[in-house]
């Protein structure tokens, strides 16, 4: 099936705030495609370059200091990387809709939701007032958000957390777009109102016919939400594939690791495993393969180069000189 999205050896670098010559390097040549109607869950700690990705697909990242250095992102056969910021605008929040990680940081404090929402829909779909306003009472129907009438003329203030994201849900459907992007849409939830939002927002893909990249730290959201897994560490891919084949049989050390580390993973009543050190700076990057300072099976190789991302059984692929 030919892919909506397809990312190729992207790489986002971002330069120093004092003009320095050095340039870290946020995302590292990172490649994988979405089918449409599909979810690819993008996963990894915090740091290791999930949102830096995310935003390069669109173009959100500011710039300076960001700057794509090199790839291409195909979406629906054009190179949005090539675009100017003109034709971008008929892309974001038209064709491709975004959910962001905050939504009291990322709605407007001033504007009436009703009117965020329709934003998109007059400028995209050419509605009046009247109508947008009409359309936006119907999206917060669409997100079980209750009195929608009412809760249309509501600040984002007025609103709890959960409804917020509901309105940032609303708003990325509102002009029925080919791609969602979701970036950790339930970090900042309860863990009861996590689950409403990562059910209604199955429910309405499925029921558009959307594709959706979920950007997500937690295993358990993608054991429950995806087609397709790619785990990301230090700004690259170690491993992706099929999520039942990754999830239950993981071939890259740290997949391994971040599966252990899950509560209810080890025995009862037993200390959480925990992978050690953190995830290196863009500044900082290790020399070979970028988590072999952390890595239980490290040998001479691993430490001075860097491994390619090989083929394996059942259309999976992992970055790791033990499966060479």
């Amino acid at each position: 099936m030919e892919a909506l999205l397809d990312v190729r050896d992207l790489s986002v670098v971002f330069e120093q705030e004092d003009g320095g010559a050095q340039t870290g390097l946020a995302v590292d040549g990172v490649s994988f495609s979405l089918e449409r109607s599909k979810t690819l869950c993008l996963v990894g700690e915090s740091g290791c370059g999930k949102t830096v990705t995310a935003l390069a697909l669109l173009r959100l990242l500011p710039s300076p200091p960001a700057r794509i250095s090199s790839g291409q992102v195909l979406f629906d056969g054009q190179d949005l990387t090539a675009m100017s910021e003109q034709q971008l605008r008929h892309i974001r929040g038209n064709r491709a809709g975004m959910v962001f990680q905050d939504p009291m940081t990322s709605l407007n404090p001033v504007m009436r939701v009703g009117d965020q929402i329709g934003e998109s829909l007059r400028l995209h779909r050419g509605l009046t007032a009247a109508q947008a306003q009409e359309a936006a009472t119907a999206m917060l129907e669409r997100v079980n958000i209750p009195d929608p009438a009412l809760r249309v003329r509501d600040f984002p203030h007025q609103m709890s957390g959960g409804m917020r994201q509901r309105v940032m849900i609303a708003m990325a459907l509102a002009c029925a777009p080919d791609l969602i992007i979701a970036d950790e849409p339930t970090t900042a939830l309860d863990v009861t109102v996590q689950k409403q939002i990562l059910d209604l927002m199955r429910d309405l893909i499925e029921g558009s016919g959307s594709s959706l990249l979920l950007i997500t730290h937690d295993l358990g959201v993608v054991a429950r939400a995806a087609d397709d897994v790619a785990v990301m560490y230090a700004g690259r891919i170690v491993e992706q594939g099929p999520v039942r084949n990754v999830l239950e049989s993981p071939a890259h050390p740290y997949t391994i690791g971040l599966l252990r580390s899950r509560p209810g993973a080890g025995p009862p009543k037993a200390r959480l495993n925990a992978i050690p050190g953190t995830v290196p700076g863009l500044w900082a990057r290790p020399s070979g393969c970028t988590f072999h300072p952390r890595c239980p099976h490290t040998f001479d190789r691993c430490r001075h180069e860097a491994p390619p991302l090989f083929d394996l059984e059942a259309g999976k692929k992992n970055r790791c000189w033990l499966g060479a």
